[in-house]
């Protein structure tokens, strides 16, 4: 996660000028020793860029990475905040849980903190009243999009930074601050992710381990989760995540009935996700009968396609 020295340098050059370390050291109050590591930080993740000025003296500046534009963006709509001063990495993590109402022990569960820890990295934002409490839940305020922006950019900057060590083409498609999946491109990717710790194959890829297998157009999707199980419900809604397609919602739903996948765990995992409306309607197009869905973005399949699906896998 971006540091309070690393977001202090992204402020300083936020308008694009072109400055010297000891010019920042004087700026951020930042020793040049400290600095000197924070700058190779964010020249590597593409953050920063060099020149050499006269006696080969460093002069940094800003890239146009999307992280940059994103902090630029919350300086240009509310400058008037010292964000340097505000934002800590903990508190840019809690921000991103806070697009809707949510209770502290809801986002301590997702972070792996505790309840007072997401106390304690909201107390910034509450003391500038930059919360909407509703009950025992907490949000952003409605003018506070560009900071909610910022947060998610930061944080699949983080993943896309740490998956890209090991897998040079992987783009990540879904990610939260201690999670992410991501596809790659070649053959030597997914070798060495499988051969990685904390990466699991998951999507259709993982349907295998269930007496299910069907052929990949392509390489697997991966999931990181460090010291988390990849459960049944997380592989569905994986499957959906990557390709939502009659087909694909087909297959996920043979899982659903192979493994008898709880309906209110399988939504209340979906809903990290963006999915309960879909499994929902997976839930009642399998109890209910076969009926068209009242959401034409989910592309359920017919009676027919599904049985002769069921029948090929053996699927009860």
């Amino acid at each position: 996660m971006l540091s309070k020295a690393g977001l202090a340098v992204i402020d300083a050059l936020s308008t694009g000028r072109e400055v010297t370390v000891a010019e920042l050291s004087t700026e951020t109050g930042h020793s040049r020793a400290h600095l000197y590591d924070v700058l190779d930080e964010l020249l590597a993740t593409g953050l920063l860029t060099e020149v050499r000025g006269s006696n080969n003296q460093r002069r940094v500046r800003v890239t146009d990475h999307q992280v940059v534009e994103a902090y630029r963006n919350l300086r240009s709509k509310l400058g008037h905040v010292d964000w340097v001063e505000l934002l800590s990495p903990a508190t840019l993590r809690v921000c991103w849980f806070l697009d809707e109402p949510r209770r502290a022990t809801e986002i301590a569960v997702r972070l792996d903190i505790t309840r007072q820890g997401v106390h304690n990295a909201m107390t910034p934002l509450k003391h500038r009243a930059m919360l909407s409490p509703s009950g025992p839940e907490y949000a952003l305020s409605s003018d506070l999009l560009p900071l909610l922006t910022f947060a998610r950019a930061t944080v699949r900057h983080d993943h896309r930074i740490r998956v890209r060590e090991i897998a040079p083409s992987a783009t990540v498609e879904w990610c939260d601050p201690k999670r992410a999946l991501v596809r790659v491109q070649t053959s030597d990717d997914t070798t060495a992710l499988q051969a990685s710790s904390g990466w699991e194959l998951t999507g259709l890829a993982r349907f295998q381990e269930y007496g299910l297998q069907f052929f990949l157009a392509g390489e697997p999707a991966f999931w990181y989760a460090r010291d988390e199980e990849l459960t049944p419900a997380e592989v569905v809604c994986h499957t959906l995540v990557l390709d939502n397609d009659s087909r694909r919602i087909s297959y996920a739903m043979l899982l659903i009935e192979e493994l008898n996948i709880d309906r209110s765990r399988l939504i209340e995992t979906a809903r990290w996700y963006n999915l309960e409306t879909a499994v929902d309607s997976m839930y009642r197009h399998l109890r209910e009968g076969f009926e068209t869905s009242d959401d034409p973005s989910i592309s359920l399949p017919s009676e027919s396609e599904y049985t002769a699906l069921k029948e090929q896998y053996g699927v009860a």
